[in-house]
């Protein structure tokens, strides 16, 4: 009972540390078709997760670099270029105008979260993204309709809704 306590209370100090993107990964939002559509909230972590994450960004980032996968000395060095990219071709595909779809970058991998109509939907905008140039994956965490849990963490605004005015 008292671990239990214990792990509740670590977990409610984890939550209100302040959370920022100390790790310039791009978050943009390509559509806003569905204004009910929890909000992802943007990259962020807390400075204890920057200093735990620091070391195995560094790997990841230059491991593709010294097995000859990448031009740039630095994965992550792609994202700034990719997720433009992806946004406009959201934007420009012409299916995706009733959706409300966000996109993340992390070492050439993009996530897509929000949502669309249909599941094929997610998988069309999946199937685009795959082929931005230097995409190397993408994780699909796009919901159907706005309504159930996401699979994403959501902005604080997101969680509850507002008390009547």
């Amino acid at each position: 009972m008292a671990l239990t306590t214990l792990l509740l209370a670590a977990g409610a100090v984890a939550l209100a540390q302040p959370r920022s993107n100390v790790f310039n990964d791009p978050f943009v939002q390509a559509t806003s078709g569905m204004p009910s559509c929890p909000v992802p909230d943007s990259p962020g972590v807390t400075e204890q997760e920057a200093r735990e994450l620091a070391h195995d960004r560094a790997q990841r980032g230059v491991s593709c670099w010294l097995a000859g996968r990448c031009r740039l000395h630095n994965a992550y060095l792609y994202d700034a270029e990719i997720i433009p990219r992806v946004q406009q071709a959201i934007r420009v595909d012409g299916h995706f105008a009733g959706t409300s779809i966000w996109a993340t970058g992390q070492r050439r991998w993009v996530w897509l979260q929000g949502c669309v109509a249909t599941a094929e939907q997610a998988a069309e905008a999946e199937q685009l993204i795959r082929r931005v140039d230097d995409v190397e994956g993408v994780v699909n965490q796009l919901m159907v309709g706005t309504d159930g849990q996401p699979s994403y963490r959501v902005t604080p605004r997101s969680r509850a809704p507002e008390a009547p005015q």
